[in-house]
């Protein structure tokens, strides 16, 4: 097919101007972002040393293996989280019965007495492993840890949350959650994934990923907001799914990677809106997503990529239209929850003004990298802007609110 000169002309703009910004944008945020995690880091592991002394069954697991830290997850620029891996889980049954969305319990083996768990005090009467009694023993143990640490100057501890929250010189908020890791299962609640109509991922992959399992975390959740109080204590003693390494692992090959760093480096400069409604998380569950609407390499290769962020960002607006935007692996939690809709409008609308940038200018990324929130013109009020997106994409209907058919 041939293509008109001033579309090719476009094309090679629009390539020169998103290698440019990778090159000044996304290399920055990943230098700066790799040196914070290093100076976290040695402050975390100083006060996991200590913990682990008074307390031996919390063995840190937070060391450097090729130049990179497992189990370190960016949130965004400055908040940042740690896992750290516990041991002798064995004794307990892991049940997902899809009454938590995205939560699990471990329930004591039958036939197994209490004292055969290395963590036999914080096993309910109903024989449950209390994630949130491990929490609140890890709390403690970290507190005093802090107090101990010869960076006690520059470390405290946050209140007002049963998460364990440092924040480290006034500039980074560090969450260290305790875990386990869960390999050779797979949640019944993930159990339809791969969709078996769709290409992606190859068989191969997806055998390395369920063999490599996932993650329970003791951490609070959104999804108990309103519930009774038995539901409430309920959810307090379940554990938290966790897919990261999953994630990580699909992402591999072609350019799926970079297009998440672009994707991360136009969140911190132009969504990072009041109310927090749009994270880096959301970002890379809609580009599973998107891999999955288009499974080959080839369209994942760097002429490609704006093609992939436009479609990425169709779908991010049309989730914070319907307000609901589900968890790739687990399509029932809808990750939005608790979020303000005045919030999740505004951001819709922030997305659109970049949505409309580059679909319109094939200078849009020079213009992203100018400066933080730099302006993208004003969107229609009311329901216009959103007749606007549709009328500039060519669809005549709104975009599907769940990106699954």
């Amino acid at each position: 097919m041939l293509v008109p000169p001033d579309m090719m002309a476009a094309q090679t703009r629009i390539i020169y101007q998103m290698n440019r910004f990778c090159a000044e944008r996304v290399q920055a945020r990943i230098f700066k972002t790799a040196t914070a995690i290093r100076e976290i880091c040695k402050i975390v592991q100083d006060i996991l040393k200590e913990v682990e002394l008074q307390e031996p069954r919390f063995i840190s697991s937070l060391v450097e293996c090729n130049g990179r830290f497992e189990g370190v997850e960016v949130i965004s620029p400055n908040e940042f989280e740690i896992v750290l891996y516990l041991n002798q889980m064995g004794v307990f049954n892991f049940v997902d019965d899809g009454t938590l969305p995205g939560c699990a319990v471990l329930k004591l083996s039958d036939g197994r007495k209490r004292s055969m768990s290395l963590w036999v005090e914080f096993i309910t009467a109903s024989g449950y492993l209390s994630s949130r009694k491990i929490r609140a023993r890890f709390q403690t143990l970290v507190a005093q840890a802090c107090d101990k640490s010869i960076y006690r100057d520059m470390v405290k501890m946050i209140g007002d949350t049963t998460e364990v929250k440092l924040r480290i010189r006034e500039r980074f908020v560090v969450q260290i959650t305790p875990a386990f890791k869960c390999s050779g299962i797979w949640p019944r609640s993930a159990a339809h994934w791969p969709m078996p109509h769709i290409p992606w991922p190859h068989p191969n992959i997806v055998a390395e990923v369920k063999t490599e399992g996932f993650d329970l975390l003791s951490k609070e959740s959104i999804i108990m907001q309103n519930k009774n109080n038995n539901a409430a204590s309920m959810e307090g003693d379940a554990w938290v799914l966790s897919f990261f390494e999953a994630e990580n692992r699909l992402l591999q090959g072609s350019c799926r990677r970079r297009c998440l760093s672009i994707l991360k480096t136009l969140r911190d400069r132009h969504l990072d809106l009041p109310g927090n409604p749009i994270s880096a998380y959301h970002l890379k569950n809609l580009l599973l997503y998107e891999c999955e609407k288009h499974p080959r390499d080839f369209e994942w290769d760097e002429s490609c990529i704006a093609d992939r962020l436009n479609g990425i960002f169709l779908q991010l607006i049309s989730c914070l239209q319907y307000r609901r935007c589900p968890h790739y692996f687990l399509p029932s939690l809808d990750m939005f929850k608790g979020k303000s809709p005045s919030a999740l409008e505004q951001a819709a609308k922030q997305v659109w003004r970049l949505t409309r940038e580059m679909l319109t200018n094939a200078n849009a990324f020079e213009k992203f990298g100018m400066g933080r929130g730099s302006s993208m013109g004003k969107a229609a009020s009311g329901d216009c802007w959103w007749q606007s997106a549709q009328r500039a994409t060519g669809r005549g209907t709104c975009p599907h609110p769940h990106p699954h058919p």
